[in-house]
């Protein structure tokens, strides 16, 4: 039998949402997976490759991104390429078919298997972009410290205009 309930939620993210659960012990138990930029694998294809390189970045930004999260990285890529691919099926072929009796009148119309694949690859990357925060509802329990404390070694990253 599996656990029971939502699973938790990182202490890095209930930190940047303020929450009070954040306690030392908490702290000392979690473990802390490697910092840094997880590697694309070389296998995925042009359009997945195309979301890592996308989304890197982003997250990297938001504070949020180990190595570790290299194979949900990867997953969540591989299902953009193939909700891409029957998106733009469904939009060339529509959604559904029509069948057709011996004397060639329609008798119903069939729904294409892209848009079966099309909706259960949504809520799979539905899913996935909440683990990341990457929706608007997952963002909105996220909260910035009120001063953030700049690490000068990532001020080449950015343009400064003053």
């Amino acid at each position: 039998m599996g656990r029971r309930g939502p699973a938790p939620t990182p202490t890095n993210i209930l930190r940047l949402r303020g929450s009070p659960r954040v306690t030392q012990r908490r702290l000392k138990s979690e473990v802390k997976p490697p910092a840094g930029r997880p590697t694309c694998p070389d296998w995925l294809d042009e359009e997945a490759t195309h979301a890592w390189r996308w989304l890197i970045p982003l997250l990297e930004g938001m504070g949020i991104l180990t190595r570790i999260d290299r194979n949900a990285l990867t997953r969540y890529c591989q299902h953009w390429s193939r909700w891409k691919k029957a998106e733009q099926f469904i939009q060339e072929h529509g959604d559904t078919y029509p069948i057709k009796d011996d004397d060639g009148k329609i008798k119903c119309l069939q729904q294409f298997p892209q848009v079966a694949i099309a909706h259960r690859l949504s809520l799979v990357m539905t899913r996935l972009e909440q683990e990341f925060g990457m929706t608007p509802s997952a963002r909105s329990r996220i909260q910035l410290p009120s001063e953030v404390k700049r690490d000068p070694r990532m001020d080449r990253y950015f343009i400064h205009t003053a």
